[in-house]
């Protein structure tokens, strides 16, 4: 993995290379692609969607994604979509800080399911989960078939190393994976500790201008998206794959590889309400995601340190 550099704006038309000369000029597939590397494109949208919801990417990679072995079931009793196992209350819940494992977890491992609702198979709704690890991802690779993800750190720097480029994310920092998007998580101080949404419906967009005016909400430029980076490393390895609520994984004796990740910061960004330090853009609508029946605002957990009242 190469270093981890960054691109800056929200749904842009990225380009990126780790090595000069491999992206093709006027073509998105030619018989042959530079070095020998085998052009794919990954959907994240139906490949007829109109321009301004059409989402894909081409990547040029070492070997074929779809190299490997099958699937075979892997039980993983905490992080699942079954919703309805228990019936909802109307009561007002929370939570303390989930306790960290004291034993050998990676970030997979630690993911435990919360509440959600809907699933991948209506295409809407969205899953709460938190994750709690204190290992790297070692010879192991996780997507998720399902949905996007929004991943909110509360303790602990991860470096999140995807099929685009490497992510490091911190406390006060969110990343957003897209559906279909492999990548591991590296542990930066030993322990992490944190949120997932996990996204079924569709894509998460930035949230409309409005009254509080044109400077306000998120903007493009604060999301970064890192540039191109890729491994060439033969081993046995794990690739985890999350696929209508159930988890299974394949063997693989190689790892090569070379729609965007991206994280933002918060430090850029107050709240705005009766507990705010100052009128600035709202923290609390970074990104929202859409139905055909509504608009549902995804609330960040509260991560600012400084809130006053």
């Amino acid at each position: 993995m190469a270093s981890n550099e960054y691109q800056s704006g929200f749904g842009n038309e990225f380009a990126s290379e780790a090595i000069p000369g491999i992206l093709p000029s006027g073509q998105n597939s030619p018989q042959r692609v530079a070095h020998g590397l085998y052009a794919e494109q990954l959907s994240g949208s139906a490949f007829t969607a109109p321009r301004h919801t059409n989402r894909r990417s081409w990547l040029y990679r070492i070997r074929p994604a779809a190299m490997h072995r099958p699937f075979e079931p892997l039980a993983h009793v905490t992080f699942h979509n079954r919703f309805d196992e228990a019936p909802a209350t109307p009561n007002q819940l929370r939570w303390d800080p989930w306790p960290l494992p004291v034993v050998a977890t990676d970030f997979v491992d630690g993911i435990t399911t919360l509440a959600g609702n809907g699933g991948a198979a209506e295409q809407a709704g969205c899953g709460i989960h938190v994750y709690t690890a204190n290992r790297s991802m070692q010879g192991r690779f996780f997507y998720d078939a399902d949905g996007e993800l929004l991943i909110v750190p509360q303790q602990g720097r991860l470096r999140i190393a995807t099929e685009f480029g490497v992510l490091d994310v911190a406390p006060l920092e969110i990343a957003v994976i897209p559906r279909g998007v492999r990548f591991r998580v590296e542990l930066l101080d030993g322990e992490a500790r944190g949120y997932i949404a996990e996204n079924f419906g569709a894509l998460l967009r930035l949230p409309d201008l409005g009254p509080i005016g044109a400077n306000s909400m998120a903007l493009p430029r604060d999301f970064l998206t890192p540039v191109a980076a890729y491994e060439d490393v033969e081993g046995d390895f794990e690739l985890i794959a999350k696929f209508q609520g159930r988890c299974g994984r394949r063997r693989s004796i190689t790892r090569r590889w070379m729609w965007w990740p991206g994280t933002v910061t918060t430090r850029r960004i107050n709240t705005i309400s009766a507990i705010s330090t100052r009128w600035a853009r709202s923290a609390s609508i970074i990104l929202i995601r859409r139905s055909s029946r509504c608009s549902l605002r995804l609330a960040i957990h509260p991560v600012r340190p400084t809130w006053i009242s």
